[in-house]
């Protein structure tokens, strides 16, 4: 097996995180071999490789049981491992994926990378699919809404009354794949705002229920903290007294012991208009 370096992405106070097997010359490696990768450990795993198109990089993505298009954690966790190995010394890269161009940028004073992803695109699901997916989750019968939304793959969202319910959700696990097919849905990401952090920043508290990825639940998904973001902030719940659009802190993994915080603020560009969000979090060595 090639050689592999094992790093945790999005810690949360020196603590857990999503682990990431990476790959840092993956030139010769066959997609079933990137593939075998990613089961012998159990966890989504990067793989870099030039880029085709002019970019800095090309990064590929794989879970146990298919390729991905975009990984946020894996993203920001290769990027950061290429700085620390002195790859990367410049201050902003591209990086070629199957789901598009990504932008990043070394924060100097945070000492972490910062990923784009692009404006959220949502559609409501209708009451009787709502319903479906809070009967997955376990929930006791009620009015929910759920969305599905996107910056790369789709997530389904679903607001909770409380921090409380979502950590103890039981979904039906067994029938996770059909549910998610059934709405055009990777995954449920139920959410529930908790309390704010001390320089007024909204935290909201999140579970990852993979279609089918080869394991039951998600310590940390960056492109879904995108997609709730991205929600939120079409709904209006994140602009501040002045007008402005707030940053977020999304805590998850909590209920799996692998407790997370992926950061998310506001993008623009030049001109000064909306354009999507960036993403960024901690990330450290690990030894398994």
């Amino acid at each position: 097996m090639s050689n592999v370096s094992l790093i945790r992405v999005f810690v949360r106070d020196g603590r857990g995180g999503n682990p990431v097997p990476l790959v840092s010359d993956a030139r010769g490696m066959s997609a079933a071999d990137m593939q075998r990768v990613a089961a012998a450990y159990g966890h989504e795993s990067a793989f870099v490789l030039p880029s085709d198109i002019g970019c800095d990089w090309r990064f590929r993505f794989f879970v146990p049981q298919h390729e991905m298009e975009m990984c946020g954690h894996a993203t920001v966790g290769t990027l950061w491992a290429l700085r620390q190995w002195g790859r990367w010394t410049t201050p902003a890269v591209r990086i070629e994926t199957l789901s598009g161009i990504v932008l990043a940028y070394w924060d100097d004073a945070l000492q972490s990378v910062w990923i784009s992803q692009p404006a959220v695109r949502t559609q409501a699901l209708d009451a009787g699919a709502s319903g479906r997916v809070a009967a997955q989750l376990g929930l006791p019968a009620g009015p929910y809404a759920a969305t599905n939304a996107a910056t790369s793959r789709v997530k389904s969202l679903i607001a909770l009354p409380s921090v409380a319910v979502l950590d103890n959700l039981q979904p039906d696990f067994s029938t996770m794949e059909s549910l998610c097919a059934s709405i055009g849905s990777t995954g449920l990401y139920p959410y529930a705002f908790g309390v704010s952090k001390a320089d007024g920043r909204p935290v909201i508290h999140a579970r990852q229920f993979p279609k089918s990825s080869g394991y039951p639940e998600d310590a940390a998904t960056g492109i879904a903290a995108a997609a709730v973001w991205g929600f939120l902030n079409q709904a209006g719940e994140l602009a501040g007294p002045d007008g402005k659009v707030s940053s977020i802190a999304v805590w998850q993994g909590d209920a799996m012991g692998s407790p997370s915080e992926i950061l998310v603020a506001p993008r623009h560009t030049d001109a000064g208009e909306p354009d999507g969000c960036w993403l960024s979090g901690s990330v450290t060595w690990s030894d398994a």
